[in-house]
């Protein structure tokens, strides 16, 4: 056999060999990729995505875009041609499986989880959007989880509306826990609610729950290492009631990063006219019952998913403007927003031709 046929031989044995190697030999990495984009004023799976009874509503034909990221599931182990592939990509990024499953988190962890934020960026889109366009929403303060073996167990449930505590009156989530750890541990608190049940009786009479009960539950001592912090063993969040129904349907996604591009979607379809004025607009952020919005992860997947999806314009959070305008898509207009005022002056730039004045993204 001729040297150079021997020599070309080995190394196709070698190269062979080595991406068998690749296939078993697993990594501790996870790849994300940029997902699908669906328009909150169309429809999605035969369905439309914002369904709004008891109020007028308007005809909404331009594009408010959320957008997502496919990441590798909790379950999955990437091997090393796979991650080496990853890597390589222009459009996928690989990154430690911890960044995205911390703490041995199972994909049904991640799911549960994923679910829950979801559902209340839902709510708290709603809460925007009418705030957005003055329409008034009742809200107060809840427990919205109860820990296991806690000193809460029991005592308060999902649900229960927290009014005051220790007579003091309770306005918003993070009240609640302020006021428990003026306590020292061991120390009781009296927690003034009204219960879950009763709450939900007068919600579907469309009346305002008067019944109150006091509750009194000894604190203990935080689990945190080194800190003497009363606790009892709750989380306090938000619910509302709202002055019509304003559903939001799109199965199989996750998190919170929907959130302002839902609450604008509200807004258009709440509003005569287009708020886009025709064009293509996508855009993520978080978004709080004050209309805040906040950074989430994957910038630069949902930039590339949405200028493939045709969008022209992308509403970023300020805190992922740097990131996101390292590696703009050819086309896209990167437009910073903190806020939902902020989204909605940048629609109106937007709808009008005047994008000179739309506050764009920078690496710095």
């Amino acid at each position: 056999m001729p040297r150079r046929t021997a020599t070309m031989l080995a190394s196709t044995l070698i190269l062979i060999a080595l991406l068998c190697a690749g296939v078993f030999i697993k990594v501790p990495y996870s790849e994300m990729s940029p997902g699908p984009t669906v328009n909150t004023l169309g429809d999605h799976g035969g369905e439309p995505v914002l369904q709004i009874d008891g109020h007028k509503t308007y005809p909404a034909t331009g594009h408010l875009n959320m957008t997502t990221v496919r990441v590798t599931s909790a379950d999955y182990n990437m091997n090393l041609v796979e991650a080496v592939y990853g890597w390589l990509a222009h459009d996928n990024k690989v990154v430690p499986h911890d960044t995205l499953y911390p703490d041995g988190k199972t994909e049904e962890q991640s799911t549960q989880e994923n679910a829950e934020e979801f559902s209340q960026s839902q709510e708290s889109a709603k809460v925007a959007a009418l705030k957005e366009l003055k329409i008034p929403v009742q809200s107060w303060v809840i427990v919205s989880t109860v820990v296991k073996d806690s000193p809460a167990e029991g005592e308060l449930h999902a649900g229960d509306v927290i009014k005051a505590v220790d007579g003091t009156a309770v306005k918003a989530p993070g009240d609640v826990a302020d006021l428990v750890t003026k306590h020292k541990p061991g120390e009781k608190v009296v927690f003034t609610i009204v219960p879950a049940k009763a709450q939900a009786a007068a919600e579907k009479e469309n009346k305002t729950a008067t019944e109150t009960e006091d509750i009194t539950i000894t604190t203990k001592k935080s689990d945190d290492d080194g800190e003497e912090r009363a606790i009892v063993g709750i989380s306090a969040g938000t619910d509302h009631t709202f002055p019509f129904t304003i559903d939001i349907k799109l199965a199989d996604v996750g998190g919170p990063s929907a959130g302002l591009m839902f609450a604008l979607g509200i807004v258009d379809k709440l509003t005569p006219g287009n708020l886009t004025g025709g064009k293509f607009v996508a855009g993520t952020g978080t978004i709080d019952d004050a209309g805040k919005v906040g950074p989430i992860g994957g910038i630069e997947m949902k930039t590339v998913g949405a200028r493939e999806k045709g969008a022209q314009y992308f509403l970023t959070p300020a805190d992922n403007c740097a990131a996101a305008a390292k590696d703009t898509p050819e086309g896209l207009t990167l437009v910073k927003v903190n806020t939902m005022d902020d989204a909605m002056s940048a629609l109106k730039d937007i709808s009008s031709g005047k994008t000179s004045d739309l506050p764009k993204c920078t690496t710095k």
